[in-house]
């Protein structure tokens, strides 16, 4: 071997251990926080683990209790009412509030500013300042409905209408950011495509429909997904907007919600791990059905 290839041999291993070197950090964090603890909660979901004392294994016992508990069917009802309404909505809004944003607009600069104000705002704040917005007694929207000429509305005591406030606060809170994304993906179409459409005499509705949304298909996919797994992990709105010791509380819980409950507050942890086995499960479940079934719809072209 040549000295300039020798030379050339000890750089490359040298740039190379200083890359492994500069990710190690991350590496390591993501096999202690994330890759071990996913192995040991599946293994904690067959044992019966309680605030002290080694585990005690149980087989299936937490998942026999599981599928027979009724709030465990109550949490995972509420669950899939945010996901199958939620998910639509904020996909719905994101693509039209996105597509008047891309449009030549006095102002633009300042409305697409006010859109992702919910996006950098911390969870916490938004669930507190709804919580201050929907009270029955001092509430904006309250206030607003009885000077219309209406009844004020429980939003978070009432079982009828708590998992809907519920799911207005989410809707509002994802759809600011999930709209950048629409915004960059609509940005990303060639121009050329809506000149052949006008040139072939298309009008916007039709140019919307036929160009726009196939072309935007790929964003719209990804936003979907993205929006299923954080709404099917809906945790902080509901722990900080309802009451915990009211029935209200039970009828808008999530499966996180639970799982909060049984491991944190009665701290029965093979239990609690049990339900997040399932609800991954689920994630999984309903991703790998939507990447089988992009392909009759997701245009990448």
């Amino acid at each position: 071997m040549s000295t300039n290839k020798l030379k050339f041999s000890r750089r490359k291993v040298k740039e190379a251990g200083a890359a492994y070197l500069f990710i190690a950090p991350m590496v390591i964090g993501l096999l202690i926080f994330y890759f071990f603890a996913f192995i040991q909660n599946i293994y904690f979901s067959f044992n019966k683990v309680g605030a002290f004392g080694p585990p005690t294994f149980v087989g299936w016992s937490n998942y026999i209790r599981l599928f027979n508990d009724p709030l465990f069917w109550t949490a995972l009802k509420n669950t899939l009412f945010y996901t199958v309404l939620g998910v639509p909505l904020v996909v719905g809004f994101s693509v039209v509030i996105a597509w008047l944003l891309n449009q030549k607009i006095k102002g633009q600069t300042l409305y697409r500013t006010a859109i992702f104000l919910p996006a950098i705002t911390m969870p916490a704040a938004i669930g507190l300042l709804w919580r201050w917005l929907m009270n029955y007694q001092y509430g904006l929207l309250n206030y607003i409905i009885v000077k219309l000429g209406g009844q004020p509305i429980a939003w978070l005591s009432d079982p009828n209408t708590v998992k809907w406030a519920i799911l207005i606060v989410l809707v509002w809170s994802m759809v600011s950011y999930q709209v950048i994304i629409m915004l960059a993906g609509l940005q990303g179409i060639s121009k050329i495509y809506y000149e052949a459409a006008e040139i072939d005499g298309a009008n916007k509705m039709q140019i919307f429909f036929k160009v726009t949304l196939p072309l935007l298909s790929p964003t719209i996919f990804f936003v979907t997904i993205m929006s299923m797994i954080n709404i099917l992990q809906i945790f902080d709105f509901i722990f900080l907007m309802i009451q915990r010791n009211t029935v209200a509380y039970q009828y808008s819980m999530s499966l996180v919600s639970y799982f909060y409950e049984i491991a944190f507050t009665q701290n029965i942890r093979g239990y609690a791990s049990a339900i997040s086995v399932v609800l991954f499960l689920i994630i999984l479940a309903i991703t790998a059905v939507q990447f089988v079934a992009q392909k009759y719809w997701v245009n990448y072209d």
